[in-house]
């Protein structure tokens, strides 16, 4: 009897405990459930490189806009997998102006012919992609997924009107299992950069021949404490190879020397921008004038409750920081804050063309939780966008939506809607501020979690 007994109360325990698992799977799954329904992706912009077009992202959706003819664009894609499924996290045009590149979350990698706006060619990516760069002869297109591979595509053979050729990426280099954020060509073609969530920028030697693979490491730029967002290089007819600028969820931005991976110079934007030292806006966008004078950047939304004067709020919370770039002395200053007058308007991308005369920025996300709009973007323009001989002859200002290039007709196309309620604004600010904490800062497990999260998590490749 005390046996049968022992038994039985051997069973109900294991019983017990299985239930209790299993209570404890079910609630992982319903907040893994819940968090890839509320993933949130921002609005991205691009702008042609000779004022011909402008593309604007949001969620899934592609919308260009042709400042020329001034009227909307059509896409044509004859390929199996027409147009995008999921959210769009990489949008680029190359320098020429000649090829538009979408990639993102449905593991597709698109290249647009940017005159006759035909789909050239539909590459599929094994994991989710999240940066792209196009070489600067045109020749390749590499992106980055999620797991830290960069891969690259040999655009030989692609041509407008003619149909799509199946095409390949070949993987040439990785980061380790870190999530790229940003991927850039030096100016001069001769190196490729990279920068990750664990705060390193790594400099790779662009080969001739390379779909053999990225083998030789140039230099690492180390000195960030957090997460590098954002890449782009500051470069004039005097400084032909320039200095590549990064940005960081540590509040920074720095000047590099990429051939030898030393730091020449940082600027603390929260600091210099008069923010509490409690206060440490990330980094989320950067871009240069075509003369390296200037560096436009986008911080992320501070928190209300963190004691500023009203005047100072505004501007930090509405707006971005223009710093001047000395390329000579290798320095960067805070030379002026832009805010946007009226509106919550928090840029999630900057972009600009060679002339440099307008900065455009658009605001938006999609997947938006708790606001009836399902998604939204919002666009504005910055004029005197341009450094003249005097710091003080600057002048920048926001354009109201009456002066912007193309007008109603621009902005219904790219933003959807015109008029949007100040609470979407502020809800957006809000979901995109969690996404990129959510996607950038590494997050700490348990054991046990970690162990459950390996079991479920799904790294196939799927094929429609």
């Amino acid at each position: 009897m005390e046996e049968a007994q022992m038994k039985e109360e051997f069973k109900t325990e294991t019983n017990e405990t299985q239930m209790e698992e299993k209570e404890t799977e079910d609630t992982q799954l319903e907040e893994k459930d819940s968090y890839l329904q509320t993933e949130v992706a921002p609005a991205l912009i691009a702008l042609h490189p000779f004022d011909q077009s402008i593309a604007v992202t949001v969620g899934s959706e592609l919308r260009i806009f042709n400042l020329v003819k001034n009227c909307a664009v059509s896409l044509a894609d004859e390929s199996k997998e027409m147009l995008h499924r999921d959210s769009i996290r990489a949008l680029r045009f190359s320098d020429s102006g000649k090829l538009l590149v979408s990639a993102g979350d449905d593991k597709l990698v698109k290249i647009w012919g940017a005159e006759s706006w035909q789909c050239l060619c539909t590459v599929n990516s094994e994991k989710r992609v999240s940066a792209v760069a196009i070489s600067k002869d045109e020749q390749y297109v590499c992106f980055a997924d999620k797991f830290g591979v960069v891969w690259i595509v040999d655009l030989v053979g692609l041509a407008e009107n003619q149909p799509n050729p199946d095409k390949n990426a070949v993987a040439i280099f990785g980061h380790y299992c870190s999530i790229i954020t940003s991927l850039e060509f030096s100016p001069d073609g001769r190196f490729i950069v990279s920068a990750d969530r664990d705060f390193k920028i790594r400099v790779s030697v662009f080969p001739k021949y390379p779909l053999k693979g990225v083998h030789e490491i140039q230099s690492f730029c180390l000195g960030h404490s957090e997460f590098v967002s954002c890449l782009t290089f500051v470069h004039n007819s005097d400084f032909p190879q320039g200095f590549l600028v990064s940005g960081s969820g540590d509040s920074t931005v720095c000047m590099w020397d990429v051939t030898s991976g030393s730091l020449l110079c940082t600027s603390d934007v929260g600091r210099e921008a008069n923010l509490s030292e409690e206060s440490h806006p990330a980094v989320t966008d950067l871009y240069a004038t075509a003369d390296g004078s200037l560096v436009a950047v986008a911080i992320q939304r501070q928190a209300l409750e963190i004691p500023l004067s009203f005047d100072l709020l505004l501007s930090i919370l509405q707006g971005i920081l223009l710093l001047s770039c000395d390329l000579s002395a290798k320095r960067l200053s805070m030379l002026k804050v832009v805010p946007v007058p009226g509106e919550t308007f928090i840029p999630t991308r900057l972009g600009t063309k060679l002339s440099g005369n307008l900065l455009w920025m658009v605001t938006g996300a999609s997947n938006l939780p708790g606001t009836k709009e399902s998604s939204f973007a919002r666009i504005r323009a910055v004029s005197c966008f341009k450094k003249k001989s005097n710091d003080s002859d600057l002048e920048p200002r926001v354009l109201e939506d009456t002066e912007v290039p193309g007008g109603d007709q621009l902005l219904e196309k790219l933003q959807g809607s015109v008029s949007v309620e100040s609470t979407v604004f502020s809800a957006a600010a809000d979901a995109l501020n969690a996404a990129m904490s959510s996607l950038l800062r590494k997050k700490q497990y348990s054991d046990e979690k970690r162990d459950f999260r390996k079991k479920t998590r799904n790294d196939k490749k799927f094929k429609q």
